[in-house]
């Protein structure tokens, strides 16, 4: 197996878990499943304190294991278990074409490329690896602090922005 490139950003201990996706991979199935049998119960019983449960649980889990940015609209499964949103351009779909020939980025020169990183840790995964393929709609900045999960089971996080449609035309 290759080496993983070094993450850009990263919390202690967090950069072994990430050059693990398909340990994370599993990891997210598995919540994947839980979240989704376990939170509708919990919102029927005390909404405000099930939702406000996912965010702070998201923020200090992927904060600490992603550099999460708590955008709302997570595809940690589809960029090797790597956030884009750390992309100093914050790039839904990458790389920009700016990366530098070592694999670093062009806004901040000593940190390697997030999509490089995405890119590279996708190649690892067993079973979202092609995932990386499917162009993303641009982040809705609405969701911006909400739980991606609760907007996953909700169907919010594949809704695109207002005014958003592909291939639209003006």
């Amino acid at each position: 197996m290759t080496a993983i490139m070094k993450e850009a950003r990263r919390a202690p201990g967090s950069e072994l878990l990430k050059n693990h996706p398909r340990l994370l991979e599993l990891a997210y199935a598995a919540s994947k499943r839980l979240i989704a049998l376990g939170y509708p119960l919990a919102r029927r019983l005390a909404p405000r304190l099930a939702e406000r449960a996912m965010v702070r649980s998201e923020e200090l889990l992927k904060g600490y294991a992603f550099n999460c940015q708590m955008c709302g609209q997570c595809i940690l499964h589809s960029t090797g278990m790597t956030c884009p949103m750390n992309c100093p351009k914050n790039l839904r779909n990458g790389p920009c074409g700016g990366v530098r020939p070592n694999g670093h980025c062009e806004v901040i020169p000593e940190l390697p490329c997030v999509w490089a990183q995405a890119w590279e840790r996708s190649r690892h995964m067993l079973i979202y690896a092609d995932e990386i393929k499917v162009v993303q709609p641009p982040v809705n900045r609405q969701l911006q602090g909400t739980s991606a999960w609760v907007n996953m089971l909700d169907g919010i996080d594949t809704r695109a922005p207002k005014g958003w449609q592909a291939g639209e035309r003006r």
